[in-house]
């Protein structure tokens, strides 16, 4: 399981549906399975909102990525 945090702009997003992928430094080891917890973060207050989504992730890749980087694409769990 991953705890990450999500700029706000990013995340309504995410809620809306329109955003079902991450670019992430692959300093967690994600795999296809895992759980990610979403949680809002507001960049203006510099601090967490309360908000988070909770996902899987169902698609891994480092391709055309920065070193370290991966893309992962997730779908939203209940």
């Amino acid at each position: 399981m991953h705890d990450l945090k999500i700029d706000n702009e990013y995340f309504e997003h995410v809620l809306l549906g329109t955003k079902t992928f991450e670019i992430r430094k692959n300093d967690r080891n994600f795999n296809v399975g895992d759980i990610v917890i979403l949680n809002e973060w507001n960049n203006t207050d510099l601090s967490y909102t309360g908000r988070k989504i909770i996902c899987r992730i169902t698609y891994v890749t480092n391709y055309e990525q920065k070193q370290d980087y991966v893309v992962f694409s997730f779908i939203k769990l209940p």
